[in-house]
């Protein structure tokens, strides 16, 4: 009997010690938020034809290309045609391609790209106010969608985006890359499956960038007027620096804010009840949009109240970017800079197991543990699970989820930021915008976040 207490409890160790280098991987199921789950039942997916998948995308410019990049390193992705309305983009992103074998036709309209192609997917990574178009554009041509974030200017594009995907059974992911991040799902397993926070009540982020530079354009390669009014530009610097225009974008909370704010709608499993916000310019009053938003909010969180503060300033990079969440057993520290990732046990806290075996630092006086997903804490714990993880943090940031992407659509995994878990974002970053134009507080029901 006392053999096999002994072996009980030496598996119960081993359990946790693999659990920090595998948790990543095993990962927590990723909730619909309480609010909209009746109305988001994801839509059976379209089997694969048997081969490759046949890929096109909207929009060659640098995030288009960033996509491409990762896209092109997954087995069973081919890409068949690039599409945008300037040429100099067309080309960059077709012989980007052409480098990995991939033979693709160029257009200018997306609409041609879809009449003559036959594709299983698109990637859309254009200026935010034609997502909406292009996206509903092509499910209702019977291809699949990964459509950057964010997913539209409006709360009433980004809805439409939804209820396209549900009346016409194709998959819509959007590109809040986080959501398959090694790191971030090994820190959302930390504080749902090992609970390691105990009850949340306060979470931070930032996104703190220098003053954006002027994106210019190689001499003779200027659409001329008639092209740019045809796609709705009034001139190649609007093109160029859509960001900072109202009628192309949603300002830096669109741009760079969502992404964090999605972390915490995530992690908290609800939308904020509350917003007061603050924006303006300190570097760039000559822009439409503000360089710097300050947010307040309130999640009412299933254990109880969660307040939260989110700042992006694009006047200095002080601190870079990162998202802390505080509760009453331990904070946790969690960034896409894969040097940013700690997590703090308050003092009075249970203490884990794991914990000996863990990598330690010192920081502002405090110890912490450095959250190393993927790899082990002794060379007996490494496991499949952990050596695969550790491949995976190696992949570009983007790649992971574009993964999730293909192989939801060959009947895989379900995917991991479906169009109506994103537009819980899409409604906070842009109500957020609201907000901070009223200045007074800003009360969000539930029924706000239902598509």
């Amino acid at each position: 009997m006392a053999g096999m207490v002994n072996r009980r409890r030496r598996k119960t160790e081993v359990s946790r010690r693999d659990f920090l280098a595998s948790a990543a991987v095993a990962g927590a199921s990723l909730l619909i938020p309480r609010v909209v789950r009746a109305a988001t039942a994801e839509p059976a997916p379209a089997a694969g034809r048997g081969g490759d998948l046949k890929v096109g995308i909207i929009g060659g410019g640098s995030q288009g290309r960033t996509l491409l990049i990762a896209a092109v390193k997954i087995p069973g992705v081919k890409f068949a045609a690039v599409t945008d309305i300037w040429p100099y983009h067309q080309r960059y992103a077709a012989n980007i391609l052409k480098e990995y074998g991939h033979k693709a036709n160029a257009y200018e309209d997306y609409r041609e790209m879809l009449a003559k192609e036959s594709l299983d997917a698109v990637l859309i990574a254009t200026p935010d106010w034609v997502h909406a178009e292009q996206t509903i554009a092509a499910l209702k041509a019977g291809v699949h969608v990964y459509c950057e974030k964010e997913m539209a200017t409006t709360v009433e594009d980004a809805r439409a985006m939804v209820r396209a995907a549900q009346e016409t059974g194709k998959l819509l992911q959007i590109g809040h890359q986080r959501r398959s991040n090694p790191r971030y799902r090994h820190a959302d397993s930390l504080i749902h499956g090992e609970g390691v926070l105990g009850r949340i009540t306060h979470v931070f982020g930032q996104w703190n960038r220098p003053k954006p530079l002027e994106q210019g354009w190689p001499k003779g390669s200027e659409l001329d007027a008639a092209a740019l009014a045809r796609w709705g530009y009034g001139s190649m610097e609007h093109l160029r620096n859509w960001r900072w225009y109202r009628k192309y974008a949603s300002g830096p909370i669109g741009d760079l804010g969502s992404h964090q704010l999605d972390v915490f709608n995530w992690f908290l499993r609800t939308p904020p009840a509350t917003i007061l916000a603050a924006g303006g310019s300190d570097a760039q009053p000559e822009h439409e949009w503000g360089d710097y938003v300050m947010g307040i909010y309130e999640w009412r969180a299933a254990a109880g109240a969660v307040r939260g503060y989110y700042q992006v300033l694009s006047s200095t990079s002080h601190g870079g970017y990162h998202e802390i969440f505080m509760g009453e057993g331990g904070s946790l520290e969690i960034s896409e800079d894969p040097k940013v990732g700690f997590f703090y046990r308050e003092p009075q806290a249970q203490r884990r197991q794991w914990e000996d075996e863990a990598s330690r630092v010192s920081k502002m006086g405090r110890d912490a543990i450095e959250l190393k997903v993927g790899e082990t804490r002794k060379e007996a714990a490494r496991s499949r699970r952990a050596i695969e993880a550790e491949a995976d943090l190696r992949k570009p940031l983007h790649q992971p989820h574009l993964e999730n992407f293909f192989g939801a659509i060959r009947g895989g995994p379900k995917l991991n930021c479906p169009a109506a878990e994103a537009f819980v974002t899409a409604v906070t970053a842009l109500k957020t915008n609201d907000a901070a134009a009223s200045a007074k507080p800003l009360e969000l029901p539930a029924a706000e976040f239902v598509p």
